[in-house]
């Protein structure tokens, strides 16, 4: 729903969406960091550690041209948002990686060690949360939904590592909530740090909660 030719008709009501995702990359592009490490949940964990392309052909765009594989729907949208805000601004290196969706707390921290390059570095978590917001959701009503989205917002709002990697894996999934594995590589990743939060966007438009959010660590 983020990208406009994939929203059709509700693409503007999107906007401010899309406009507090720029503001958040840009901050990243504007950071210092050298590289930039992508991360988003799908089946499988994979370091897309080769040549990648952003697709949307599954949801009636047209395939773009040439071999690479094409990554999964939660960093294709990153790969579309770093597209269109980093201009003229850009990190020495973007990794894109992406953790499984079932994986544990324990195997998301794990999965964070594994991750820093070497230099400054910046991360930019993809996910949106529960997908169960009112009868219209794509998993129709919940009512946990809501209180498991006012704790997202937080979280993210105040930088809690602890709360985020407290989220509930099996509560998470019910909820149809993606962010959760990269929320809690989030904050194995932050650990140790002292940070400044600041949420740009939370909304539930279509019954899907999505949250911007930018952390700048103070020391």
């Amino acid at each position: 729903m983020i990208v406009p030719e994939i929203a059709s008709g509700a693409a503007h009501e999107l906007d401010p969406l899309r406009t507090a995702c720029a503001v958040a990359v840009r901050r990243l592009a504007a950071s210092g960091a050298r590289s930039l490490v992508v991360v988003g949940c799908d089946s499988l964990t994979v370091d897309y550690n080769f040549p990648v392309r952003a697709s949307f052909s599954r949801w009636g765009l047209p395939e773009p041209p040439g071999e690479p594989p094409s990554l999964p729907l939660s960093l294709s949208v990153a790969a579309w948002l770093i597209n269109r805000a980093f201009v003229p601004v850009l990190p020495v290196t973007t990794r894109f990686v992406a953790i499984a969706e079932s994986a544990s707390a324990e195997e998301c921290a794990a999965f964070a060690r594994r991750l820093e390059p070497e230099g400054p570095w910046a991360l930019l978590a993809m996910g949106d949360g529960s997908a169960r917001r009112g009868t219209a959701a794509p998993g129709y009503d919940d009512p946990r939904a809501l209180p498991y989205d006012e704790a997202v917002e937080r979280a993210l709002a105040t930088a809690d590592l602890d709360a985020l990697r407290g989220l509930d894996p099996a509560l998470s999934a019910e909820l149809m909530a993606a962010g959760r594995a990269p929320w809690q590589v989030l904050a194995a990743a932050a650990a140790g740090g002292e940070w400044r939060a600041t949420v740009e966007y939370s909304g539930a438009p279509y019954g899907v909660a999505y949250f911007v959010a930018s952390w700048e660590r103070q020391r």
